[in-house]
């Protein structure tokens, strides 16, 4: 397994598969290829084979440069389970450290339970919502009207 930052070349093949890994869920309009071109330092590619396995997209708050925020993270459905999330979290965690960070947020949707299990195995906390699914808090129309949200914190 090969890490390394993304490339704007990066776009089309990740971009392709996304909707794939996320069952079938439509997520493809919600990376839009500025990510690629201008948050490379702070974002990372998982390759085995030549072949993009994982990806992180994340970046240093420009409204506090003390807070980053990982916009998204996705690992090929065969490859989960294989450190490649973890692994690439960690090069977040140390690029966005050496830029003085000390605060890492992200989200995920309420119907993402594996993901809502992930981040908080990471150590990441949830934050406090407006109400409660599943018991778990969620912020309502987060990202629009009906797009619900939970919210991760986590310092660094």
């Amino acid at each position: 397994m090969h890490f390394r930052h993304t490339q704007e070349t990066d776009y089309l093949p990740v971009i392709s598969v996304i909707d794939h890994w996320w069952g079938g869920r439509h997520m493809a309009d919600m990376l839009p290829k500025l990510f690629f071109q201008h948050f490379q330092n702070t974002s990372f590619i998982a390759e085995q084979d030549g072949q993009i396995i994982g990806f992180l997209i994340g970046f240093v708050s420009q409204t506090d440069p003390a807070e980053s925020y990982v916009h998204f993270i996705g690992v090929h459905p065969a490859h989960r389970k294989n450190g490649v999330a973890n692994r690439l979290y960690e090069m977040f965690f140390e690029a966005v450290r050496k830029k003085g960070c000390t605060v890492v947020r992200c989200v995920t949707s309420p119907v993402n339970k594996t993901s809502i299990s992930f981040h908080t195995q990471l150590g990441f906390r949830i934050a406090n919502g407006a109400r409660e699914e599943d018991g778990v808090p969620v912020q309502a129309d987060y990202d629009g009207i009906g797009q619900d949200r939970v919210l991760f914190i986590k310092n660094l």
